[in-house]
């Protein structure tokens, strides 16, 4: 799948300014302990981005019943009907460790050259990517994936891998960007662009993540108090997006997800509206029901073989030009929300609550401050469990098209939404 929205051509353009990167030579193909660092991080991030803006994306829509099966077409029945088989999970598996394969080059070479800009990038998309393939997979190989001397590498449990995932962050967080020796990342960054601060906040966004997902875990105890810890060092957390922008409405440049629906499998109508989401967004008379879906009626999830009567039934709305989001700020302000929830932070919590709403509704040029004086009000005066069920069922909406599978991970977590 990689190799099919890669983007490696569109890139090659974005940086061609760099008189180091060979653009008839293909990045995968070149040796990495000699390859530039600038030559491999753009193939490290699009070979990431291409599975979780695709083939995550599919399946997270699916099971969090953003949308369903088309009653007109048979493409995704297994994932709908929760019985993926071995090629379905195979699809993202090996795309995503494809591009790992790049990014823990560009870190090998990094630390070897000391070039702490690089290898903290590097550290932090492979933390990115391992995170969501153990949530994923439960077991995956992390401490010895990707090395080309070891054939049959160990698996870390899921616990095992959220540790190591941990120290290897601190460990990069603790270089000295300033004493960083090489290349000066730019151009090549297709996340930030070569903003450093904005890597450092990723990164301690990504800590903050781990920690809360463990939260219900036998880990609890620990990784609450690692929360309260970043707290009270008022570690800074994302404002922006982590996401990948540079996509354009032509063959091979478009937004994975879109890519693969519409000009892969030419089946622009295989996803269908979900009754689940939609009447969630109808019920509240949710303004972004318009921005996430055609007009017309829904489907009840998983009821493929069946239409709703007569009419219409929706098709999802998917753009060419729709970011890939590593991280959105809605989810980073999320999980500062949740962790002030955890802290008997209620004023915080409400703050970077409605601050995520708002920032949804603005992705779409809309406004959710009437929402959230009414139907979307922040529980002031209920339990932890009511706060914590308002703010995980906004942030399912708000995960809306591309991170379901996200939102998937929060439901086993919590149970909410209550669908």
């Amino acid at each position: 799948m990689k190799k099919t929205i890669s983007l490696i051509a569109f890139i090659t353009v974005l940086i061609s300014c760099n008189t180091e990167l060979d653009i008839n030579t293909n990045p995968d193909s070149l040796d990495p302990s000699n390859a530039p660092l600038s030559a491999q991080l753009p193939a490290g991030i699009t070979g990431i981005v291409g599975p979780e803006g695709a083939g995550m994306a599919i399946f997270g829509g699916f099971w969090s019943q953003f949308w369903t099966q088309s009653n007109g077409a048979n493409q995704f029945k297994d994932i709908d009907n929760y019985s993926a088989g071995t090629a379905d999970y195979n699809f993202i598996w090996d795309s995503m460790f494809d591009g790992l394969g790049d990014i823990r080059n560009v870190k090998r070479k990094a630390l070897a050259e000391g070039n702490w800009n690089y290898y903290l990038i590097a550290t932090t998309l492979e933390v990115q990517a391992s995170q969501i393939l153990t949530d994923m997979y439960g077991d995956i190989p992390y401490k010895e994936a990707n090395n080309s001397s070891i054939t049959s590498p160990k698996f870390n449990t899921g616990q095992e891998v959220y540790a190591y995932m941990i120290e290897d962050l601190d460990d990069a967080l603790s270089k000295n960007l300033s004493e960083s020796f090489g290349e000066v990342p730019g151009n090549d960054d297709l996340i930030f662009g070569g903003n450093m601060q904005n890597w450092k906040k990723f990164a301690n966004t990504l800590k903050l993540k781990i920690y809360i997902r463990q939260t219900n875990s036998s880990n609890a105890t620990a990784a609450n108090a690692a929360i309260t810890q970043m707290l009270n060092d008022n570690v800074e957390f994302l404002s922006v997006d982590a996401s990948m922008t540079q996509f354009v409405d032509e063959i091979n440049q478009s937004n994975p997800l879109f890519e693969y629906i519409e000009r892969r499998l030419n089946v622009a109508t295989n996803l269908r509206m979900s009754r689940t989401l939609s009447s969630f967004l109808d019920e509240n008379s949710d303004s972004r029901k318009t921005k996430y879906y055609e007009a017309g009626n829904a489907l009840n999830q998983g009821d493929y073989t069946n239409g709703v009567g007569s009419g219409t039934i929706a098709i999802v709305n998917l753009k060419a030009t729709t970011p890939v989001l590593l991280m959105s700020k809605e989810e980073s302000l999320f999980l500062q929300s949740e962790a002030k929830l955890r802290n008997n932070d209620t004023t915080s919590a409400k703050n970077l609550y409605e601050a995520a709403v708002n920032s949804n509704f603005s992705r779409y040029n809309l406004s959710g401050s009437s929402y959230l004086t009414g139907v979307y009000a922040f529980p002031d005066a209920g339990t932890f469990e009511e706060k914590l069920e308002t703010l995980i069922t906004q942030k399912w909406i708000a995960s809306f098209p591309g991170n379901g599978y996200e939102s998937f991970f929060e439901k086993n977590r919590t149970g909410y939404p209550k669908t």
